[in-house]
């Protein structure tokens, strides 16, 4: 199941974006769901708006919280059919004060994935420094408790960007600290 934050200002990326308007961006990024949805629904497969964290809304993605990315969800798939919903990843939504609450209003049938890892303090690489589950600041087993209260029942998908740490470490060890960890710290 596909899953973005959508895009950000258009030309942000490569450092020349077409214009200031976020809310023009996030519209832009609804219309482009609202088009691809009709595709996902012919080829029975669902669609996962991913909010990610508000340091990536100019260049990567405008919808940064479950609120807007669910006000989306709701926007386009009012009778909850199944083709739209959310990929929770706790690095990009942790610090939300109504996490909880949009947890509980996403519901089973809008929670489509959950993105494990953790958030480091000092972030010495906002894209690429993530911590290995257990070595940051997330709690991690109450976010994932508030997902399961709503029956969801799906993989907890480990998406650990490190380019200077755990990218660097034979496989191996890198698979068995993501077993143990996940056992231990999610």
């Amino acid at each position: 199941m596909p899953g973005a934050g959508g895009g950000g200002l258009p030309g942000a990326l490569q450092g020349r974006p077409a214009h200031k308007d976020i809310a023009l961006a996030r519209t832009q990024v609804r219309d482009g769901i609202a088009e691809l949805l009709e595709y996902a629904r012919k080829a029975g497969m669902p669609l996962a708006i991913e909010p990610l964290h508000p340091m990536y809304a100019a260049d990567r993605a405008c919808i940064n919280t479950m609120e807007q990315a669910l006000d989306t969800c709701d926007a386009l798939d009012p009778a909850r059919t199944g083709a739209l919903g959310v990929a929770l990843d706790v690095y990009h939504v942790w610090w939300d004060p109504k996490l909880q609450q949009q947890v509980a209003r996403a519901g089973r049938d809008r929670l489509l994935a959950f993105h494990v890892c953790d958030w480091l303090t000092p972030t010495a690489d906002l894209l690429n420094g993530r911590g290995m589950m257990g070595d940051g600041v997330i709690d991690i087993p109450r976010i994932r408790g508030w997902v399961e209260e709503q029956g969801f029942s799906g993989y907890s998908e480990v998406e650990i960007f490190s380019t200077a740490n755990w990218w660097q470490r034979a496989h191996d060890e890198v698979l068995d600290t993501c077993i143990a960890r996940h056992r231990s710290a999610v």
